[in-house]
């Protein structure tokens, strides 16, 4: 029977839409029986291995189909996909495997050399299984076996393995500080608080998971090119939720970002869906439909998640694409899904939100913060939410509170007020706020009046030491080509936007903004780009 298990539930769409195609990765096409034969195949390698229930299976690759093929067979495995970042240096990849106790690694050829030099640190890892990148790199030392051979020599059948709602999901997340910590969802929670239920193109969430099958079968399948990498949570979760309406993944699978290499995907696979990450993702995609104006006229979603689009490349989008919506979602790693921005329609309103049922903005005291007081309070959801971090009891506690009422919520930290209407301004994440002679500013919020300025082309907010008030806002900038910008100039546009304590007081021109790989900003690097710039380290 089966249960809200993301194996059993991906095997119920395979077997109801067996032709129907699935995943497209560069030159590789599957259909869902495919897909299905392939990751059964991986599952039995790794059974053979002895790999069973609640062991753990790392991945260290970039964007491909066996990123996908590897977690489904995790999932049929019982076992935890691990995702690990392909930037991290032998450092951080030993802190990755010892704190997620990883036994099996499926690994890019490229990556062999950090390997191997970190191999006889871990005991816990014994299996290898490689990937073929192109790279020569020589990984015999690691005695891996061939990804390909090893799903030759496998069966494709259904293991026959009864799973369970239960059954453990950890999406490692770097948060904003310390070191990357593993967020533990229960199978079922991860289900109806990430990946919407089954209802991903409306309705109501299933109620049974038999009924997935009649929903891939009659409603409406999504269609999605993702170009943000797998080995973030809004890559998994955008896959899985396409897989589970019984449509078309399209994962990007160039080594860099390339906005007209997108746009020629959503065009050339009439696609309805588009994820991104914010301007660092959307600026360039602007830019490049203005210019090339790519047949996107099937395009209806414009998705963003993991940072906020500012106005003006939000109104841009809403221009160049007028078909579609533009959605602005917000979440994270531990809350699933919060809400989405309510500007559908004319001028984009800012980062203001509309809260599902399980989400509020909570004060001090574990409270609702009511409509229009000027509270600032902190994102809190309920329902379907994480068991914890992974090995992590203090920051588990921490994180995850009960209230007087006996409600569990998550608070990863990020803060807000309700408006009047009811609808939730955001003010970014409490470990970057900047405290300035006791006031409170939230880089997001004065990033969002920079990027309207028309000689930006990007920005982030960092502070930096002051004599007198302890810390100062700099604003660290991309500007457009040839244009020219002085501090007294993005002084005078900011002021009458924002509160005088929150104007910029240095400004530190880039020819690049520092992000993370799916394209938040890194502000650890613009910060100490900023003090080295400032003389200030």
């Amino acid at each position: 029977m089966a249960t809200f298990n993301l194996a059993d539930l991906f095997e119920l769409v395979a077997a109801a839409v067996p032709e129907r195609e699935a995943l497209v990765a560069g030159a590789r096409r599957l259909t869902y029986a495919g897909l299905d034969r392939r990751s059964n195949r991986l599952a039995r390698h790794w059974q053979s291995c002895g790999i069973g229930a609640g062991q753990h299976v790392a991945i260290l690759a970039c964007n491909r189909a066996e990123w996908i093929e590897a977690m489904l067979a995790a999932f049929k495995l019982r076992a935890v996909p691990i995702n690990i970042n392909f930037r991290y240096v032998e450092d951080e990849l030993r802190y990755m495997f010892d704190n997620a106790d990883v036994v099996a690694l499926l690994y890019e050829r490229e990556f062999a050399p950090r390997l191997a030099a970190i191999r006889d640190s871990l005991p816990q890892l014994r299996h290898y299984l490689a990937l073929d990148d192109g790279h020569a790199a020589d990984d015999a030392a690691l005695g891996a076996t061939d990804y390909e051979q090893a799903l030759a020599a496998a069966s494709d059948s259904p293991l026959g393995i009864e799973r369970s709602g239960d059954d453990l999901y950890v999406l490692y997340t770097g948060g904003t500080t310390g070191m990357p910590k593993g967020t533990m969802w229960r199978h079922e929670d991860i289900f109806f608080g990430a990946l919407q239920g089954g209802a991903a193109t409306g309705g109501a969430h299933i109620r049974a998971p038999e009924e997935i099958v009649e929903r891939v079968r009659t409603g409406f399948a999504l269609s999605t090119v993702c170009p943000p990498p797998m080995m973030h949570g809004g890559g998994m979760w955008n896959a899985l939720i396409t897989m589970y309406s019984g449509g078309k993944f399209v994962l990007y699978c160039e080594p860099h970002f390339d906005a007209d290499r997108v746009l020629r995907l959503v065009q050339d696979e009439k696609t309805v869906g588009l994820m991104m990450v914010g301007d660092a993702m959307a600026r360039p995609l602007a830019e490049a439909q203005e210019r090339a104006r790519y047949d996107c006229s099937g395009l209806f979603v414009l998705s963003s998640g993991g940072a906020i689009l500012s106005k003006p490349v939000k109104n841009r989008l809403k221009e160049l694409f007028p078909q579609a919506r533009v959605i602005d979602g917000f979440g994270a790693s531990e809350t699933g899904h919060n809400g989405t921005v309510v500007d559908f329609d004319g001028e984009a309103a800012g980062p203001r939100f509309t809260m599902d049922a399980h989400t509020r903005i909570l004060d001090d005291e574990l409270e609702p913060v009511p409509p229009g007081s000027s509270t600032v309070g902190r994102l809190a959801r309920c329902g379907h939410i994480p068991l914890g971090y992974y090995k992590d009891e203090r920051k588990t506690a921490e994180t995850f509170r009960t209230d007087r009422h006996g409600v569990r919520w998550v608070i990863p930290g990020d803060y807000g007020r309700v408006l009047a209407d009811g609808t939730v301004e955001l003010l970014g994440r409490g470990s970057q706020c900047i405290n300035s002679g006791g006031e409170k500013i939230f880089p997001e919020e004065v990033e969002a009046v920079l990027k309207g300025h028309p000689a930006i082309f990007d920005a982030v907010v960092v502070g930096v030491p002051h004599e007198r008030f302890t810390n100062a806002v700099c604003a660290v900038v991309q500007l457009r080509e040839g244009a020219a910008l002085g501090l007294d100039e993005v002084a005078a546009y900011c002021e009458g936007r924002l509160a005088r304590y929150k104007l910029p007081r240095h400004l530190v021109t880039v020819d690049r903004i520092a992000r993370t790989p799916p394209g938040k900003p890194d502000y650890r690097a613009n910060r100490a780009l900023a003090l080295e710039r400032l003389g200030l380290t």
